[in-house]
């Protein structure tokens, strides 16, 4: 949604988007678009957006893209086609998330933009115009895909080259996403290298958003672990490619039972054998595989661990804290690039409460970890989800779950 959102503030026209997530980080995706300069008819399950055809005017001189790491880094290139000075300021989770790749960017693009020591507050002081440029891809797909939206809208050619680039099922999206809009990129096979006209034109469109693999992905392992017999997750027949439907893949190795249904997958509760995935390019499937794994037999591994540092918490350091509050062993295999995820002590009562580390998917990881197990746990700051997946609890609960607000004691 966050893609369409940007691609329906540059278009020239009005966009209408339906099936809209309530999730607060396609809220401050909303947020960034208006302040940027579209208007927004909100409705309750859908969207109107009329762009600026290209023409980034701010309504003020200041972004405010709360706590999301992709809307940062999709809408500050953006925010870069206009000629006002702008800052964006981070809320809670994205503060100290990098942001100093953008730095020499800019630089290269006949732009300005100046970090705080490498993150938040960002300001931007002069526009991009388009050219050729380097970037570091080992970070974040995030700053690919902000540049990839607004260079076709600079004053020039561009040419961005990016070294050793990762998680490029996002960038097919985003380049799917992209050509839905009428722009025209051209880019090589391994997502290196891009090229592109200035002057572009992105066109209205009117579309249904798809369905969330990254949300789905919690609730295929809770079927996995804790349905009666199985679940069905409706709201995933895409039109587009999403990196974490790997977690079909992943399941299946671990034994799990998936098939395709008329609006999605049904997955039918199955014991757990020990796997080894390699989620270098899925790494929100991290939390959700690791609580899946701890059911095993054996211990399984997850591969591509250095993508979690520069999430909502470092992620291979709160599950390791995080899930030996439940009785789980979990390794840290750095020269391996992996976590080892250990099966579960059974006998284990859990005592202290799971911090959250304010990160939606080690909240919802760890309440299902919490579902499946022999003892009842408390995950604090678990109100987080609503970052991506407000309705989670709602939704397990809908299944048979049941879960009670601790409160906090004085």
């Amino acid at each position: 949604m966050q893609r369409l959102v940007a691609g329906a503030l540059l278009a020239d026209g009005t966009s209408h988007l339906y099936n809209i997530s309530q999730s607060d980080d396609c809220t401050s995706a909303l947020l960034l678009a208006s302040q940027l300069g579209a208007e927004i008819e909100l409705g309750e399950t859908d969207v109107r957006i009329t762009g600026t055809g290209g023409n980034i005017i701010p309504r003020s001189a200041q972004l405010t893209p709360g706590e999301s790491g992709l809307a940062a880094r999709l809408f500050t290139p953006i925010a870069g086609l206009g000629s006002m000075k702008v800052s964006m300021q981070a809320e809670d989770s994205l503060r100290g998330r990098p942001m100093q790749e953008f730095e020499s960017v800019f630089r290269q693009l006949g732009g300005c933009l100046k970090t705080t020591g490498g993150s938040f507050p960002v300001s931007i002081e002069r526009p991009l115009q388009g050219g050729t440029t380097m970037l570091n891809g080992q970070i974040s797909s995030q700053f690919t895909t902000g540049l990839l939206f607004a260079l076709p809208c600079a004053n020039l050619h561009s040419e961005l080259n990016v070294h050793k680039p990762v998680s490029t099922p996002y960038i097919d999206l985003t380049l799917q996403v992209l050509a839905d809009f009428g722009v025209e990129i051209h880019a090589n096979e391994e997502r290196a290298h891009f090229s592109c006209d200035g002057h572009q034109t992105f066109r209205p469109i009117e579309t249904v958003v798809d369905g969330d693999w990254s949300g789905a992905a919690a609730l295929a392992v809770a079927g996995m672990l804790c349905a009666e017999s199985s679940i069905e997750i409706s709201g995933l027949n895409n039109q587009y490619r999403q990196a974490d439907e790997a977690i079909r893949g992943a399941m299946l190795f671990a034994g799990g039972a998936l098939s395709g249904t008329d609006e999605g997958i049904q997955v039918a509760k199955r014991p757990v054998r020990a796997f080894n995935v390699d989620l270098t390019d899925s790494p929100d499937l991290f939390p959700v595989l690791a609580a899946l794994a701890a059911f095993g037999k054996k211990p399984s591994k997850l591969k591509g661990m250095h993508r979690l540092e520069h999430k909502e918490s470092n992620r291979a350091a709160a599950i390791q804290t995080e899930w030996k509050k439940l009785g789980i062993r979990v390794e840290i295999d750095r020269a391996g690039d992996e976590l080892i995820v250990f099966p579960r002590d059974q006998n284990f009562v859990p005592t202290e409460p799971i911090d959250s580390h304010g990160d939606h998917r080690i909240a919802m990881a760890a309440s299902i970890v919490g579902l499946a197990g022999e003892h009842p746990i408390i995950v604090s700051h678990a109100e987080c989800v609503s970052k991506s997946y407000p309705e989670f609890f709602d939704d397990l609960e809908i299944m048979g779950a049941s879960f009670r607000i601790q409160s906090e004691s004085k």
